[in-house]
């Protein structure tokens, strides 16, 4: 994180439009007057509106786990914070919020008094651009921040902030930063106020950084007003039901872009790869059994490459079936265009050391019944090793790699990747469709 103000923020006031273009009239007017150097200049790249909702650090506070900042930065104090709950309340302990963790701090919060619910953790969101979003020069940042407790109207914080040099001229280029702070029901009631804050002329993104929720009126009207909405589906409560709710988006009009699908990248790259060679092109047909492992809590990775797979290949879902037991198991069955039964078989791997990222794949099995295909092909993740899939290969002779993660999976990492190459993803709403007509079957 990069915090350097040309200005010191402004003190919480009561938000007004004009207000807010006053005191960022009065930021460039006072920089422009000073003859300090070197040269403040306003950026011009896009708008970004960012829904930074934090409920985890703000309900394990009230309930006394988690004294440290409301900042959206998940290390060791909330880790440790949800380890505390999870070992109070006899869940499974992960140090990450899980959706059983989730749903039962959720609850014991709602029985707690409105003083019981009072905590004076500062609330740090909003007082630093993240590397990846200040690297591209945005114009304009506007965090909303939604508060627990009384309902006391939205309050706002303006500043500019100078986190990029240009090495040519010496020259600071600057963003304007703009943080708004109440109840979630305030913040609904100057939905259009902050649609207005907007800049109409530049690339216009928000990167919504909780569950997908078209219900509400700021959402809806965020949606209408920029062009690519970002999500992360990695921290999806409900991933089945949350994919088919983006698809729903997609199919109205609304462009989505999910960090979590470019995470599948490396594995989508070896699947290709592996049968890229002549001799096994043409056994890709004979596939008609897929295993696909992931870390259990969030099957959005699991399905939206399973997805992606049977999206190429053409496959027809036919039927849906939720086995349960140590691993979740899910069964999906097909028909490709050959007419040939196929099966796919989803399992949530329980994991003693989780990563960064809840629900990232451990490993995938291609196979055929026709042991004279050669198709057959394992790809695991550094982390986790080969043994179940390689116990499940039966007699046929498999391919075996090893996939590398990408360097960095931080959302805040893959969100700069996708300002790089923001715009309509044919391959990812393809895949999407897919998931969505699977789960159409339920």
């Amino acid at each position: 994180m990069t915090s350097t103000p040309t200005v010191a923020l402004q003190k919480p006031k009561d938000i007004s439009l004009d207000e807010i273009e006053s005191e960022l009239r009065n930021i460039w007017r006072q920089q422009d007057s000073g003859a300090a150097a070197p040269v403040a200049a306003r950026a011009s790249t896009f708008t970004m509106v960012i829904y930074e909702p934090e409920e985890v650090q703000q309900v394990l506070a009230a309930l006394g786990f988690y004294d440290g900042p409301i900042d959206s930065n998940h290390g060791p104090l909330t880790r440790e914070g949800i380890r505390q709950a999870q070992v109070a309340y006899g869940l499974r302990v992960t140090g990450r919020i899980d959706p059983p963790t989730l749903a039962r701090v959720r609850q014991e919060y709602a029985q707690l008094s409105a003083a019981q619910k009072a905590f004076r953790n500062p609330d740090l969101r909003g007082f630093g651009l993240s590397e990846s979003i200040s690297a591209h020069n945005p114009c304009r940042v506007i965090s909303l921040c939604p508060t627990f407790g009384e309902d006391t109207g939205v309050t706002a914080q303006v500043s500019a902030y100078c986190p990029v040099q240009k090495k040519s001229s010496g020259n600071l280029i600057c963003c304007e930063y703009i943080t708004l702070r109440g109840t979630k029901p305030a913040l609904e009631r100057g939905s259009d106020l902050v649609a207005s804050l907007i800049l109409p002329e530049l690339p216009k993104f928000v990167w919504w950084k909780a569950t997908p929720s078209p219900e509400q009126l700021i959402f809806q009207n965020l949606a209408k007003s920029s062009n690519c909405i970002i999500v992360d589906s990695s921290y999806f409560s409900d991933a089945e039901a949350e994919l088919h709710k983006m698809q729903e988006l997609i199919e109205s009009g609304t462009y989505i872009a999910d960090l979590n699908w470019h995470r599948l990248a490396p594995w989508q790259e070896l699947t290709a790869a592996a049968f890229d060679p002549p001799e096994r092109r043409e056994a890709l047909q004979e596939v008609d059994r897929i295993s696909i492992d992931y870390e259990q809590g969030n099957a959005a990775q699991a399905l939206m490459y399973l997805g992606w797979f049977a999206s190429r290949l053409q496959w027809e879902p036919v039927g849906y079936v939720e086995e349960g037991g140590i691993y979740n198991i899910k069964k999906v069955h097909f028909k490709g265009d050959n007419g040939l039964p196929i099966e796919a078989e989803l399992a949530g791997i329980p994991v003693a050391d989780s990563g960064e990222v809840i629900g990232d794949l451990t490993g995938l099995r291609l196979m055929s019944t026709n042991l004279q295909a050669n198709c057959c092909t394992i790809l695991c993740s550094e982390t986790t090793g080969c043994m179940r899939m390689e116990a499940g290969g039966g007699a046929q002779s498999c391919q075996v790699e090893q996939v590398t993660a990408l360097s960095d999976q931080k959302a805040d990492f893959m969100l700069g990747q996708q300002l790089q190459r923001w715009g309509e993803d044919m391959l990812y709403e393809e895949s999407l469709a897919m998931v969505a007509r699977i789960m159409a079957l339920l």
